[in-house]
């Protein structure tokens, strides 16, 4: 069983002081969370007024990719200068190019300007998720962690449902621009109770050298760009085994040789090869990869099914999809009752082993059936899948130091967020198969599901979509086992944990 008592006494490990100053920078980090996560959905439901506005109708969709891959592609980069340079700094410059990057989109004046503003939100994006995660665990010690972890699974997953509810008010009853001016305010006080309250004390000679390794930071960079490109817009702006998406997997794999030999050649690099030569990094990288893949189902492809295939209103399919909110952190915070039992290995083996069980039994709910149904599914799933993420993120970040949590802890983020976008390619790909083998020619799920809200259809294309959101379900079922497997051939019975 895993050792979960005595806190962290790695030198340097960020401290506040007073309880107080604490919860000031708790408070600081739950703000900055809920703002990425606002700003990950927040634009979906206002494109029609920005669209009317910009024009541009065509590239929208870069609304969204821009700024979740500039997110991802950062991460391992602001992982590695946390390290280096403490969280603080990092937190900070993030916090402020995020702002500046809210104030340029509300003030942009063409589609074009709005998307490269976009990206510069996503740049700072970045480094709040990252570091915002690895704060968490310098704060509290291994027994109180899932307590915080908990808080910003609550605080992630509120503001992510709420993003598009949210947009729809400011951009139907203001202006689209006040999705980002909002940012400001929320964004500004964050910014002040990080300055104000949170103070690392210096490290101890000896610590991570101050030498940033930038081509590697700039390798990493170029190559996670082209290849998520690859992965977001292959099927979508043009066909798969095109001329650009075949370019931008050659250049992408150029690329990855080129990541190799510069951090083989560098002392300190930006993505050390310790993240995957140590067994429990590399397993929970790779399982939380899973967990990424298996997420689009329900969150890309259920608020589909409800809608085409049991007739709901586009709210009440986001209560549907939200039933995983309520349960998720509730059973992310009693998860330490089980791992401190059974370890953190086997608790997320329970909580996966399970998810693929109810993953696999979505498509064998009744046709068309009750909205009820699929939202009781939801809520178990998401208690399966917070006692499996939330004792990965807490065991990765209890095996290494100080110097390395950042590191760790954005490899962990990076693998999920990877996962989600080659998860969208896979399983787009999966139910346009489905459709395209039910309803002849070339139909995909976007055509189909616009065709069923202009007006009534037929119930055989209704069941076409049923098909094809259940063969979604499988495959996740089927990344949920291959998490599993991950975890109990690669991953150790008992984590490394440091303790006091």
């Amino acid at each position: 069983m895993d050792s979960t008592t005595g806190a962290d006494a790695v030198p340097g490990t960020a401290r506040t002081g007073a309880e107080g100053r604490r919860g000031a920078v708790v408070a600081a980090l739950m703000l900055a969370m809920a703002l990425a996560a606002l700003d990950s959905t927040i634009v979906s439901t206002a494109v029609p007024q920005i669209v009317g506005d910009l024009g541009g109708f065509s590239v929208f969709s870069w609304l969204f990719s821009g700024y979740l891959l500039a997110v991802t592609v950062t991460l391992p980069v602001y992982g590695k200068l946390s390290d280096t340079f403490g969280r603080k700094p990092v937190l900070v410059a993030g916090a402020v190019l995020f702002l500046l990057g809210s104030l340029l989109c509300a003030l942009a004046w063409s589609m074009t300007a709005l998307i490269a503003f976009r990206v510069v939100q996503g740049l700072g994006g970045g480094a709040l998720q990252g570091t915002v995660q690895t704060l968490a665990a310098d704060l509290y010690p291994l027994k109180e962690r899932p307590r915080i972890q908990a808080r910003l699974s609550t605080v992630w997953a509120v503001s992510s449902i709420a993003g598009p509810a949210l947009g729809g008010v400011l951009a139907g009853y203001a202006d689209w621009r006040w999705i980002f001016l909002v940012n400001l305010p929320v964004g500004a006080l964050a910014l002040w109770l990080i300055v104000r309250h949170l103070h690392e004390p210096r490290r101890a000679p000896g610590g991570p050298r101050t030498r940033v390794d930038w081509a590697g930071a700039l390798a990493v960079f170029a190559c996670g760009g082209v290849l998520l490109t690859a992965l977001v817009q292959g099927g979508v702006a043009w066909p798969w085994a095109s001329a650009p998406s075949l370019a931008l997997f050659a250049c992408g794999l150029v690329l990855l040789a080129v990541v190799v030999v510069v951090e083989r050649r560098v002392a300190d690099p930006i993505m050390p090869g310790w993240v995957w030569r140590r067994r429990t990094i590399a397993a929970v990288n790779l399982a939380l990869g899973a967990l990424g893949l298996l997420m689009v189902a329900p969150t890309v492809f259920l608020p589909t099914y409800a809608q085409s295939v049991l007739g709901l209103a586009p709210v009440a399919a986001g209560f549907v999809l939200s039933a995983w909110t309520l349960s998720w952190p509730v059973s992310a915070a009693l998860s330490q009752h089980v791992y401190r039992r059974i370890g953190f290995r086997n608790t997320a083996m329970l909580g996966i082993g399970t998810a693929a069980l109810l993953l696999c039994a979505f498509p064998f709910l009744p046709y068309p059936g009750a909205a009820w149904q699929p939202a009781l599914l939801m809520l178990f799933l998401g208690a399966a899948l917070g006692l499996f993420q939330l004792p990965l993120i807490v065991g990765v970040q209890s095996t290494v130091g100080w110097s390395e949590r950042g590191t760790a802890t954005a490899s962990v983020l990076f693998c999920r967020q990877s996962g989600q976008t080659a998860g969208a390619a896979v399983f787009g790909a999966i139910a346009n198969g489905v459709l395209a083998a039910r309803l002849g020619g070339a139909s995909d799920l976007d055509s189909v599901t616009r065709a069923l809200d202009a007006g009534p259809a037929g119930d055989g294309v209704r069941r076409a979509v049923a098909d094809a959101v259940h063969a979604v379900y499988f495959g996740a079922a089927g990344a949920a086992a291959l998490a599993f497997l991950v975890l109990l051939t690669l991953a150790p019975r008992r984590f490394p944990v440091l303790t006091d």
